[in-house]
């Protein structure tokens, strides 16, 4: 799918991450979590799907939040949990 086109990126809003330092479910349950991603539509911070406990895509799954982008130090790409793409 052409990055320009994906219908998702209209849900795409100026947020802020509601934690700075991990997964805001893997900190309540006392999980863990191996890299993060940001809800580009409220600013939530949920782990990716390499991570136990999946809290990014089951947010996005919940809330119908469905583009991320990656919360990593020195990335800035973008992913469309109902395209399954890059955006």
């Amino acid at each position: 799918m052409n990055a320009g086109v994906d219908p998702h990126l209209s849900l795409i809003r100026p947020v802020v991450p509601n934690t700075s330092h991990g997964c805001a479910e893997c900190l309540r349950v006392g999980s863990v979590w191996v890299h993060l991603r940001l809800c580009l539509s409220c600013g939530n911070v949920g782990c990716c799907d390499s991570s136990p406990m999946r809290h990014a895509r089951a947010h996005a799954a919940a809330e119908g939040h469905p583009v991320v982008r990656s919360h990593e130090p020195g990335e800035d790409w973008r992913w469309c949990y109902v395209d399954e793409t890059y955006v």
